[in-house]
């Protein structure tokens, strides 16, 4: 069956557009970045194990330096992945279109124009997506790493121990938390399964898009273009994505930085450069929000600033409890009510009722 998507003319434009950015071959042209990166993935690991209690039951991370094209090729995989049951199930409504080979080219040349900003953007990744025979992998994308190292003059190494601190914490989510992985796919499954496979579902979503502008609002400020073909029904399971995600954003803020603070030398500094970093106007600002990237962005702040409420009110732990089991979770409202999810899942002291 052919798909929707051409997905080497994605790879193709995402790598020419890598390719134009400073520093893209930086992976082999910079040794120290993989034997940097393979000792302060471990040194990461201890740290965060003994700050999270989250202990990995998949082995130690492998650190993987990459440069653009391999990260763009690393996420065209996972992209395939993820939404093949999705592209499936459009297939059949779309297969018989004479338009068909100009949308597959289309839907390539816009993902591939997606992938190669974010190309130039990632410093590291943990993929849940991809298997690795070797131990799963952290990705390092070398050239966005030595970019903001020479723009900013941090020292490579302190920066380096701070990047490596965030992505181990994310694998740490979904490798020392045994239902995780499982259940975050599960969410994305539901939500392909709710997916309407109708073209032209997306033009009365774009529509109803107009009719929002008409009254003053932007129809992009709640999750981005997928918001705009989203059902009630898909809405819901949207924002338990959501809110798991600011749950796990927020948590490697916060671990990051905490840890930061004891063991990196100059991290505030690099907190505000990467804050002001996703501070961005204008066209920019635009496609952030057409692309979801925006909500993205916004999941840092409100998951940081309630995984750090629950630790103010809770004790240093009192986090744990969200990786008990899956309705341990906080519901979108008690995102920005840390004494609400505590009070739910009866772990707020008694001197806070």
């Amino acid at each position: 069956m052919a798909s929707t998507v051409d997905w080497d003319l994605a790879r193709k434009v995402a790598t020419r557009a890598g390719a134009r950015k400073p520093f893209a071959h930086a992976a082999v042209d910079d040794p120290t970045l993989a034997s940097d990166f393979a000792e302060l993935t471990v040194q990461a690991e201890a740290l965060v194990a003994a700050e999270t209690g989250l202990r990995s039951l998949a082995g130690p991370a492998r650190a993987q330096v990459a440069d653009r094209a391999m990260w763009v090729d690393a996420n065209v995989a996972s992209f395939r992945r993820l939404l093949r049951p999705l592209l499936e199930k459009m297939e059949p409504k779309v297969s018989g279109s004479r338009l068909s080979p100009v949308a597959r080219r289309v839907s390539g040349i816009e993902l591939g124009v997606m992938l190669g900003w974010m190309s130039t953007r990632v410093l590291g990744q943990y993929d849940l997506l991809v298997p690795d025979d070797r131990g799963e992998a952290v990705y390092y994308v070398g050239a966005n790493v030595l970019a903001l190292e020479k723009r900013f003059a941090f020292r490579p190494r302190d920066f380096r121990l701070w990047i490596a601190i965030h992505e181990v914490t994310h694998r740490a989510q979904f490798v020392g938390v045994p239902w995780m992985r499982d259940y975050f796919l599960s969410l994305v499954r539901q939500v392909f399964e709710l997916v309407d496979p109708d073209p032209r579902a997306l033009a009365r979503a774009l529509g109803n898009a107009v009719e929002a502008i008409r009254r003053g609002q932007n129809p992009l400020d709640e999750g981005g273009l997928v918001s705009l073909i989203a059902t009630p029904e898909q809405r819901g399971v949207l924002g338990q994505v959501q809110a798991l995600m600011s749950l796990l954003e927020g948590h490697g803020n916060f671990v990051m930085n905490d840890l930061g603070h004891r063991h990196v030398a100059g991290d505030e500094r690099m907190a505000r450069v990467l804050h002001q970093r996703r501070q961005v106007g204008g066209v920019v600002a635009q496609l952030h929000k057409l692309l979801g990237l925006e909500q993205k962005m916004r999941q840092y702040e409100v998951g940081e600033r309630f995984v750090r409420g629950v630790v103010d009110l809770g004790g240093p732990r009192a986090i744990d409890h969200a990786w008990a089991a899956p309705e341990n979770l906080p519901q979108p409202a008690e995102l920005d009510d840390p004494v609400a999810w505590l009070t739910r899942v009866d772990r707020m002291p008694a001197a806070g009722r």
